[in-house]
């Protein structure tokens, strides 16, 4: 047999360096490949979260809503009670000029008993 020459084993050399880097080049892309999955993880991660927090800010604004158009019922409620209760003098005074109608007085008015 022959002896391998030192040029032969230079050569012999350079594919192993070479499997050697590629080996690296694809360690480096999986790290890559792992680094932009846990960013893309982070990120949606972050648009659930502000999703929520809109969601929730929506139901608050809802319930005060709600609560808001309670009160203007009531306040309605409570501004039609007020103008009868305003109406009452207005119409007693009217009464008095114009027919001449007089309210009773609560000393002469006696009640009966029906019961047996």
């Amino acid at each position: 047999m022959a002896s391998w020459p030192v040029a032969q084993g230079v050569a012999v050399d350079a594919p192993v360096r070479a499997r050697r880097s590629r080996t690296q080049v694809k360690r480096a892309r999986a790290r890559g490949g792992i680094l932009w999955i846990a960013i893309s993880g982070v990120l949606l991660a972050g648009v659930v979260f502000v999703n929520v927090a809109v969601l929730r800010a929506n139901l608050a604004l809802d319930s005060s809503t709600n609560q808001r158009a309670k009160l203007r019922a009531e306040n309605q409620a409570l501004q039609s009670q007020l103008a009868s209760a305003l109406a009452s003098p207005k119409i007693q005074a009217r009464a008095q000029h114009q027919l001449g109608l007089v309210a009773a007085d609560p000393s002469t008015i006696q009640y009966l008993n029906l019961a047996p």
